[in-house]
């Protein structure tokens, strides 16, 4: 009898897991990096707490996805086509789903954009901000209606860090990511009427194929239509230390712990996924005008770019001791 009183907990548990409804997630840009990591993690949830719906915008790029995802393909993972550019393409997903029925939302998917701005066509730059930004507003009119009804939902929103900074050379992937900070700065009051739930991810750099892309394309592009100094400043000074900076300061996509913002009770509004970046955002908190950030970073890029070069080896350094969490929080 003693044994049965004992075994009675785990016994409990096992019911409460069977009759817990499983929460149903649909993420954006899942064929790598964040999204990928993200949907794997929750598929493979040791209590099943999730029945994800991966998404992408081409199917013929879901090889990594299914390979990841091993034995909870078809069971508590499923791939769908999304492209967060087409209303009916977002449209005819949601209704795929049982019921239209999303507890969580993952919008992920989103694209980069760097250099001179005299070398980006207006038609970039519309890509980019209709991706970003209109993927998410696409993604929000189809799924929201639906969440303010049942009042339950967890929107979640990958942002980053240049949502709150602007950086050299990323004007417009930082303005669309400032949109986005906007909109959903807006959107968190009327949310907390219908008892819904929205969060920021803030990143810093992210080591993923995105990322690569992002600098590969910057080292083909065509600078003719900038002046010589610009240039000279986008190749010798910005892509000269990209990967140093990644280096230094980026995380892995397995890093972006999501998962812990989804579950938790009170989930914060934002959530800055690297403490190594941290000290950058905060100057834009501490001086009203506006100017500190701006001051800083640009005597750190043309002034200081050789004691720039190396912090980021220090940091680098200091990154891969054990003690550094309690070492930075002491600065």
């Amino acid at each position: 009898r003693g044994g049965q009183v004992a075994r009675l907990p785990t016994i409990y548990a096992t019911l409460q897991l069977k009759i817990m409804p499983k929460k149903t997630v649909l993420i954006t840009g899942c064929s790598s990096g964040i999204g990928l990591a993200l949907a794997v993690k929750m598929a493979k949830d040791e209590q099943k707490r999730f029945k994800v719906y991966a998404t992408m915008r081409n199917l013929t790029r879901k090889d990594k996805l299914e390979e990841a995802a091993g034995r909870t393909l078809g069971k508590t993972l499923e791939i769908k086509q999304l492209d967060v550019c087409s209303e009916e393409s977002i449209k005819t997903c949601v209704s795929s789903i049982p019921d239209r029925k999303i507890d969580i939302l993952v919008s992920n998917a989103g694209m980069g954009l760097i250099g001179p701005i005299e070398c980006q066509t207006i038609e970039e730059m519309r890509t980019v901000m209709d991706t970003n930004f209109f993927g998410l507003v696409r993604l929000l009119k189809e799924i929201l209606p639906d969440m303010k009804k049942r009042k339950s939902g967890h929107i979640v929103i990958i942002s980053s860090v240049m949502g709150i900074q602007g950086i050299l050379f990323n004007d417009v992937y930082a303005a669309s990511k400032f949109a986005v900070e906007g909109f959903c700065e807006s959107l968190a009051i009327q949310a907390l009427k219908f008892k819904l739930q929205l969060s920021l991810i803030e990143p810093g750099p992210v080591i993923t194929e995105f990322e690569t892309k992002v600098f590969e394309d910057g080292m083909k592009m065509d600078l003719s239509a900038a002046d010589e100094e610009t240039a000279d400043m986008f190749t010798n000074i910005y892509l000269k230390n990209y990967k140093q900076i990644f280096q230094s300061l980026g995380q892995s996509a397995e890093e972006i712990h999501t998962v812990k913002i989804i579950l938790a009770e009170n989930p914060p509004f934002r959530h800055q996924t690297n403490t190594l970046y941290t000290p950058m955002t905060t100057l834009k908190y501490a001086d009203p005008n506006g100017d500190l950030p701006i001051d800083t970073f640009y005597k750190m890029v043309f002034q200081h770019d050789k004691i720039f070069s190396a912090s980021l080896n220090f940091i680098k350094l200091l990154s891969h001791l054990t003690c550094w969490p309690t070492v930075f929080t002491s600065i």
